[in-house]
């Protein structure tokens, strides 16, 4: 992004943005409610276009490369996507429309890609639901779905849209060590991983972005972004903050 601004009248929810992903980097983009995170998502994935500045993702500039296209490389994992789906298909049909980017499977499968829903099902510990119909699973389950179905098109990037909302610790902790795998596989896709909460940034996102009122507010290695006074001026509040086993933890006074 360079120099991306997005408006609403005369309210910006985006303003200067310049932000570079390289290849095979992961990133961590934090900011509290308000802060632009899921505009700065919806201009990545073209499903609204900056009011002004350039844009190019995976090598193509928007206004010269049809976004329909652009998106069938484009993974997303989100709890919003829950409600779009359809509950009355099973799980498979879910898994399998992520190869042709729809809600709802329209097009039938090739024997390839349902031995590849097959693969990814047992790659998440769900071979056992393929026949099940997706409102009768858990929430856990539902996300690990999600996952596999946004790998379907094998990706060249992944949004991870607060993906861990409404999941138990268990199930949480569960599902982001599906993560890990994912982005230290060989010829992993870019991740983007969006959250409210900093002990979700795994030792695989190198990259952290803190988006504060529309603003880049900091970015860069991680190791560099994450530290008490940064953090504390960030959220403008004293906080404590320290690493525990490779993950960020915080603690504050209200």
């Amino acid at each position: 992004m360079q120099n991306v601004s997005l408006r609403r009248d005369e309210f910006y929810l985006l303003k200067n943005i310049n932000w570079n992903v390289n290849t095979g980097e992961h990133w961590a983009i934090i900011g509290l409610n308000g802060s632009g995170k899921t505009s700065l998502l919806k201009i990545i994935t073209g499903y609204i276009l900056p009011s002004s500045g350039e844009v190019t993702v995976l090598g193509k500039k928007f206004g010269t490369y049809d976004l329909r296209e652009l998106r069938k490389s484009i993974g997303w994992v989100s709890s919003s996507l829950q409600d779009a789906l359809y509950p009355n298909e099973n799980v498979l049909e879910i898994v399998a429309s992520g190869k042709f980017a729809s809600i709802g499977l329209y097009e039938s499968p090739s024997e390839e890609d349902l031995k590849q829903v097959e693969e990814l099902l047992e790659q998440f510990g769900c071979g056992n639901l393929s026949k099940r119909k997706y409102y009768t699973l858990s929430q856990g389950e539902k996300q690990k779905v999600i996952l596999a179905r946004a790998l379907m098109s094998s990706p060249r990037l992944l949004i991870l849209d607060e993906p861990c909302t409404g999941l138990d610790i268990f199930a949480r902790e569960n599902f982001l060590s599906f993560v890990e795998q994912i982005g230290k596989a060989e010829n992993a896709p870019s991740l983007l991983y969006v959250s409210h909460h900093l002990e979700e940034i795994l030792p695989v996102f190198s990259q952290t972005l803190l988006l504060q009122k529309g603003n880049i507010y900091s970015a860069g290695k991680t190791e560099n972004i994450l530290t008490t006074q940064n953090l504390s001026d960030f959220y403008q509040h004293q906080i404590e903050f320290e690493w525990r086993n490779n993950r960020p933890v915080i603690r504050f006074n209200l």
